[in-house]
């Protein structure tokens, strides 16, 4: 999906009616992010999203009833538009100043701290949305590289399920990234509610030890984190295995862009490539 798909479908939607197409694009990714006025619109990728949209706007709803400081939603539902699933949220101030990790932990603090849900959060389906990202990059990527990702991708499930937690497991945001805290003139907000799942709480704290050893995370931003938090994961003897599954994971993500995006292609090759020589010292691109 691209942006004027997106366009398209934001304006079949008929939720920002006159202000459609001067709507300002925030993101373009798994979903596109509109936004216009007081409103932030997501346009989800595909029909296959839909699920996950209306279990998104459920947990805003939990999170609100919590008073966790989270994005809010416009509208409790989502609508499916031309095979699109789109939600309506209300935006937030514009940020203070941009989020460190610092801020990200003591929000997790919080949601760690939470008992489940009225309702069932999926476990983190980590690996989950593999096969479709490599169905997604098509002939674009080497089939070598589809069925090295893929038996990686199979054995880390595998180690992952075996894995005796140091936490208590539970309610976690799933993509555990500063770039998923809003700091607004009230302070830090969690944004990005759609891989809230009931796991192992570590899946969190992995996310940040990834961004120090493969994104170049400063080793003074990352010891802010665990400060806050109060652990590192890096303790565990579990966090290798949760480390290569989010690796394998974040390859496959990158492929879905192959085919449209020549950056998007030497990156994932890159990036294998890293994984295959078991080299750790290589520095990834964010994307």
């Amino acid at each position: 999906m691209d942006e004027a798909r997106a366009r398209d479908v934001l304006a079949a939607a008929k939720v920002l009616p006159g202000r459609a197409r001067d709507a300002r694009l925030l993101a373009l990714g798994e979903n596109a992010v509109f936004a216009a006025g007081d409103l932030v619109v997501k346009v989800g990728r595909d029909a296959e999203l839909l699920e996950r949209a209306r279990r998104e706007l459920d947990i805003a709803g939990w999170l609100a009833g919590a008073d966790v400081p989270a994005v809010r939603a416009a509208e409790p539902e989502p609508l499916l538009v031309e095979g699109h699933p789109v939600t309506v949220w209300h935006r937030l101030p514009d940020p203070v100043r941009p989020a460190e990790p610092r801020d990200l932990a003591r929000l997790l603090r919080i949601v760690h701290a939470l008992p489940s849900p009225p309702f069932p959060l999926p476990p983190r389906e980590l690996l989950g949305g593999v096969e479709r990202w490599l169905r997604l990059a098509g002939e674009a990527i080497d089939p070598e590289d589809v069925a090295y990702l893929r038996a990686r991708r199979d054995g880390f499930a595998a180690a992952a399920a075996a894995l005796t937690p140091h936490l208590t497991p539970g309610p976690i945001h799933g993509d555990a990234l500063p770039r998923n805290v809003h700091i607004g003139p009230e302070g830090p907000v969690l944004v990005d509610l759609e891989t809230f799942s009931a796991d192992l709480r570590e899946h969190d704290l992995v996310v940040m030890a990834l961004s120090r050893d493969r994104y170049g995370l400063p080793a003074e931003a990352y010891d802010s984190f665990t400060e806050a938090y109060g652990w590192d994961v890096r303790e565990w003897e579990g966090c290798g295995v949760l480390r290569g599954a989010r690796e394998t994971a974040s390859c496959a993500w990158v492929a879905q862009h192959a085919p449209s995006n020549p950056k998007a292609l030497a990156e994932f090759r890159r990036r294998v490539a890293s994984l295959r020589d078991g080299d750790e010292t290589v520095r990834w691109c964010s994307f």
